[in-house]
């Protein structure tokens, strides 16, 4: 097994572990056998922007980075206001439709601030690329675990809103021609104490304008659902593989466990579970051995007995690849394909052990 092997990998797991780093290093390895290959980040911090060297020209689009390999290798960095613009253009109708839904000031709030929006546009625009037959291999960094479960999520969460009562209520003409509630304009001075009520309390403008987006929405619905059940599908095809990256030490082993077992009863594929930064092995030290040393070696073997208990708990379900911590963090192309080659030969040696 290798990155190569698997037409979409998606990199998870928690803050700090090293997420970002590796998924350079897998484009890097699979650009160099000779793949086209796209990394892709939707992580806020943008990590990835740095570890490639690109620039901001990356920010929705695909990007080449200055790799001497045998494949090309590109990186994008999702923004998830311009792929929900193209959504937007893409579906509508007319352009006096498209018009109403992008001058709309509840949707200017909803796609640039709106929790889920920028996860489902995410899996929106993986399932874009992955349907432009540009690329032989795709990789995907993620934020840290939480966020990435509402990634995998989103789709979902879309479908079941777009097949609720709530949204069958929020596209029912709530106002009049004037603008006024419907309810209360028939109801004289107390419709309008009513009305007023209504406005001090949520905004009757906010309201106004959700009103017209969902109205102006409504021809996309169709378009929007098939489109998240597609995008489910993708995610749980067998063409595509999840690498879980963890911490070394005891205490990461019972996270590590629980992310696996949520994607796997989600219905993914989860393929190795890498172990980073593990500190080395180092022989027993004697009581007079300085701070440092006795440090070290505590830390060696903490890692170490972190990386066992992972192997028995975890079995032959999925290997277990353990990338030693290095002497500095790699943070240009030619120490990424170095990490990148060392995780292809790890991931090569425990798919033979197991």
């Amino acid at each position: 097994m290798t990155t190569g092997d698997q037409p979409l990998t998606i990199v998870v797991g928690s803050g700090g572990v090293g997420k970002t780093t590796l998924a350079a290093a897998m484009g890097l390895a699979s650009a160099a056998s000779g793949d086209d290959t796209l990394v892709m980040t939707f992580d806020p911090s943008l990590r990835l922007k740095d570890a490639l060297g690109v620039g901001d020209e990356a920010r929705d689009t695909e990007t080449e980075v200055a790799a001497d390999s045998a494949g090309k290798l590109d990186a994008s960095l999702l923004d998830a206001r311009r792929t929900f613009d193209r959504l937007i253009e893409r579906y509508s109708p007319d352009e006096e439709a498209r018009q109403r839904i992008l001058t709309n000031r509840f949707y200017d709030r909803l796609s640039g601030n709106l929790a889920g929006v920028l996860e489902y546009m995410a899996s929106e625009r993986l399932f874009e690329v992955a349907n432009q037959d540009r690329y032989r291999r795709i990789v995907l960094d993620t934020p840290p675990t939480r966020q990435a479960l509402d990634f995998l999520g989103a789709p979902e969460r879309i479908v079941s809103f777009l097949d609720s009562g709530a949204l069958r209520i929020a596209l029912k003409p709530w106002f009049d021609a004037e603008g006024k509630l419907k309810v209360t304009s028939r109801l004289g001075i107390l419709g309008r104490n009513v009305e007023g009520f209504f406005d001090r309390m949520v905004g009757l403008e906010l309201l106004r304008d959700m009103a017209e987006f969902f109205q102006a929405f409504a021809p996309l619905f169709d378009g929007f659902r098939k489109r998240a059940l597609q995008v489910q599908e993708l995610l749980r095809s067998p063409g595509t593989r999840f690498v879980l990256v963890s911490g070394p030490g005891s205490g990461r082993v019972a996270d590590t466990l629980f992310f696996a077992r949520r994607l796997t009863e989600a219905g993914y594929h989860l393929g190795p579970i890498v172990v980073n930064r593990v500190h080395p092995d180092l022989p027993p030290v004697r009581d007079t051995a300085s701070a440092g040393r006795r440090l070290l070696t505590w830390l060696g073997r903490r890692d170490h007995e972190g990386v066992a208990e992972l192997r028995d708990l975890v079995g032959d379900s999925h290997p277990v690849v353990e990338i030693p911590l290095m002497p500095d963090e790699p943070t240009d192309l030619k120490s990424l394909g170095a990490l990148g080659e060392m995780y292809e030969t790890r991931l090569n040696e425990a798919v033979e052990e197991n």
